[in-house]
Order: structure tokens, then sequence, then C-alpha cells
């Protein structure tokens, strides 16, 4: 299926081309060396229905992980023997691609950037409201649900020029090369292509993408972008994803 869009879809339009339902009860692991928030913590989302496993360090939590897997992992960046940064690298080397949420209580830019760099799919800086963290971890569920839900589906072939995504196997290939991507990073780029030639306003990617709009607070959307040109845009090949200046960004057909 090649799309071309007069216009972009909407929020609820993108989301309804993909089967977005979860169906079991979900496991978070949470990994923090504080008390107070680790059982604040549980207690809430236990309260949410969801399962939830809790380690105090990093090392304990990598322990933990290796033998129980979850869902959805939340690390504390600033904890004992191994940090939050540092757990998500294993993880991702270890080709554990679930989704990872950062708690920080560092505000500057540089350090946020730093946990997606390791390969965190969001951050939350402390302190931090119980509604807004539960809002991302519902947003991060519903993306893995997608990814899991889509495996079977036929004609799910998107195409720009020499780029090609497969939607039901989660692959990229540009001049027929396969290109990795994280799992945020396919989901952008999904979502650029899905509306190529078609302006997507910033606060549109972020409600798609994340689950909400933290634009005043963040630079993800510009890391990632970042992340995707130098995957799919290399020297030899012609760039596709522009940047509409106080707009957004656009995928070009070239």
């Amino acid at each position: 299926m090649v799309r071309n869009p007069e216009s972009p879809l909407s929020t609820q339009e993108y989301w309804a081309t993909v089967n977005t339902g979860m169906t079991k009860r979900s496991t978070i692991a949470v990994a923090e060396d504080d008390p107070s928030i680790s059982n604040v913590l549980f207690r809430a989302l236990s309260h949410e229905g969801y399962e939830v496993k809790r380690a105090s360090d990093g090392a304990e939590a990598l322990t933990m992980l290796t033998h129980q897997p979850a869902d959805l992992v939340i690390l504390d960046i600033t904890m004992p023997y191994v940090d939050g940064l540092e757990v998500c690298r294993r993880l991702r080397a270890a080709g554990n691609s679930r989704p990872v949420l950062m708690l920080t209580a560092r505000t500057e830019i540089g350090d946020r950037v730093a946990g997606l760099d390791a390969g965190a799919d969001d951050y939350l800086v402390k302190p931090f409201a119980l509604d807004e963290l539960l809002a991302r971890i519902r947003a991060l569920l519903r993306r893995t649900s997608v990814t899991s839900k889509g495996s079977g589906n036929k004609g799910t072939i998107l195409q720009v020029g020499d780029l090609e995504i497969d939607r039901a196997g989660r692959t990229v290939k540009r001049r027929g090369q396969e290109v990795a991507l994280t799992k945020t990073e396919f989901d952008l780029l999904e979502l650029l292509v899905f509306n190529a030639d078609s302006v997507m306003r910033r606060e549109a990617i972020y409600e798609a993408i994340w689950g909400y709009n933290f634009e005043d607070t963040s630079k993800s959307l510009d890391v990632y972008i970042g992340y995707l040109r130098r995957k799919i845009e290399r020297e030899d090949s012609p760039r596709l994803i522009q940047t509409v200046r106080g707009v957004g960004y656009v995928l070009r057909r070239p």
C-alpha cells in the first residue's frame, strides 16, 4: 500500500490504521533506589491494574529483567552500582526492545538527551504528577501493542522513492539495504512516510508518537529527527526529511 495523502491524518485517524487494543495485563518493571518513590509507584501502578516488579538498584534490575521480562521498564537514572543510563544501554545491547521510561531529577537538556541516546523511549523529570506518568506509560504500551498486533497484517508496505517500510515486519530498507531503527525511530518514520508530502505540525507529531504534547519542555522530537537523518540520509542518499521552520517536519518525495 503506497499512500499519497493531500493532508496529514489526525491522531485518531492515524492510530485507526493500526490495531491498538491491549488484551493482557501488562507487566512493569520499576528500578528506583528511593524507597518512598518506589512504594508510591508500586501502589499507583498496581491500582491501575499493572503487574509491578521492583528493583532497588541497577544491578538488581538487570538480573531481574534477565529472568522476569517486562512489557515496560521504568528506570531512575541515579541508582547505585549500575545507573539507569547504563542499564538501558545494556538492555538495548542485549536486544531488549521493550519501552524504557527514564526518571531523572536532572533538568538540563543535555542530561535528557543522554537518556535518549542510551536508548530510552521517554523521560520524566522529578517531581512528576502521577497522572502524567500514567499517560506516558499508556502511550508507550499502546505503541508496543501496535507492534505485536500488526505482525500478522498483509499489504502494509509504505514506500517513498527508494525508502520502503514494512509496517507488519517493522523493518525499513533504503536502496534495498536494511536500516536498523529503534521503536521510537520506526514509529516516527512511519508517521512521516504515511503522511508523505504533507507538513506535520510539531504538536501533532508529539501527540501521535508520545501520546501527549510536551513541546514546551522537550527536545525529544528534534533528537529523534536527527537520529533518523543520520540513519536514512547518508551522503549518497537524497534528503527526505525536511524542516518547516516554525511549523514542524515533512517527508518529501525525491
